[in-house]
């Protein structure tokens, strides 16, 4: 048994419980208490030293496969690293396709969900990509979370000039699927809805949500920030009972804190909006002096800048500020024993000085930050 106690940590659940001990065994949280000890059991300690300790992040939409080739086969991007996600306090992850889903398939992203789960680092994965009818591993999307662990729902766009434009009714088709392949597995089951920069926006979504309010809760439309119209949309989403995903990196009308800031003034309760980096896609941008064009992956880091800026510039207390990044996605996916320092869930764990600068990330009970340094990389990586 792997027993470790991590001592004089200043506990944001997310909600706030003061300075308490943790036990973690075998990367589960055992307890939570004032003063743990253990006398006559072997295991190692470690010293929180009052810092703010807070659930590992969720970052529930994020390409870790790579994605992009929007500019030939030499603009996709190449897979993200354990030690990339562990700087921005990144301890689960949600990958998925994109637009491609020839030369990017499933079960490579099966495999890097398999490689980093065996690193401590949750990962799960959504089934299918852009296009309708649906890519799966299996004969359908419902086979693909009954039978295949990993697969948690399923991804597809609309309002997009590369989706495949479905109907409302494929929508709903695609919605039973994730439905019953819940049930029956124990997932819960979402569908996953990209919404790009066309009029048509988000309108399919709210004639759904109005017709049948009990499928709200499998719909998880994200880069809703992209313009101001659309957030408008998703914020009546939202007031419908639905999760609605505010990408942190990508095109967006302003700053995202401040566009989660203006959904709570628009009645919007915080447990109804996550944040998600989109990253790993592949970008690019003009030299200015040359006119040519160079790439670069959207960065992963984006979900920690916004949530140090609602508390730092919005003003919003911590334990409201985490919502997005922890209990939210967990909820919006299912994932039942991510997201919450509490007994039986896992031992994922950012920890904070007061300024709210990362000093330490702990994954699946293994230390891989310390004091701001890694001490812990995957294969392939140098320290």
């Amino acid at each position: 048994m792997n027993i470790t106690i991590i001592r004089n940590a200043n506990i944001y659940a997310p909600e706030k419980l003061g300075i308490k001990d943790l036990l973690v065994c075998n990367g589960k949280i055992i307890m939570v208490d004032e003063k743990i000890e253990l006398t006559s059991v072997s295991h190692s300690e470690i010293d929180a030293g009052g810092m703010i300790v807070t659930p590992g992040f969720i970052d529930q939409h994020m390409h870790i496969i790579g994605a992009g080739g929007k500019s030939g086969y030499f603009s996709i991007t190449p897979e993200v690293q354990p030690s990339e996600l562990i700087r921005c306090g990144t301890t689960t992850v949600v990958g998925l396709l994109g637009t491609d889903g020839i030369t990017k398939e499933l079960t490579t992203l099966y495999a890097k969900c398999k490689s980093l789960e065996q690193y401590g680092i949750g990962a799960y994965m959504l089934t299918s990509y852009f296009a309708v009818p649906p890519k799966t591993i299996m004969n359908s999307v419902a086979e693909d979370m009954l039978f295949i662990d990993k697969i948690i729902g399923c991804k597809v766009a609309i309002s997009d000039e590369r989706c495949s434009f479905p109907t409302k009714e494929e929508l709903l088709r695609l919605i039973n699927q994730v439905h019953t392949g819940g049930l029956t597995s124990g997932k819960g089951g979402v569908l996953h809805i990209h919404l790009g920069a066309l009029p048509s926006r988000m309108q399919l979504l709210l004639e759904i949500a109005r017709e049948y309010p009990t499928l709200v809760k499998h719909i998880s439309p994200t880069h809703v920030g992209r313009t101001a119209a659309l957030f408008e949309e998703a914020v009546e989403f939202a007031l419908l009972g639905g999760m609605i995903d505010i990408t942190t990196g990508g095109t967006k009308y302003d700053e995202p804190y401040k566009i989660l800031l203006h959904g709570l003034e628009k009645g919007v309760p915080i447990d109804r909006m996550t944040f998600s980096s989109d990253g790993n896609a592949g970008m690019s941008k003009k030299d200015p002096e040359t006119g040519e064009l160079v790439f670069y992956k959207a960065p992963l880091h984006l979900n920690l800048q916004q949530v140090q800026k609602l508390v730092k510039e919005g003003g919003l207390p911590l334990e409201e500020a985490l919502r997005p990044v922890t209990t939210n996605p967990a909820k919006n996916m299912t994932l039942r024993t991510k997201g919450r320092v509490a007994p039986d869930c896992d031992a994922d764990f950012c920890l904070f000085d007061n300024e709210l600068n990362l000093q330490g990330v702990i994954a699946g009970g293994v230390e891989w930050m310390r004091r701001g340094q890694l001490v812990k990389v995957g294969n392939f990586e140098t320290l």
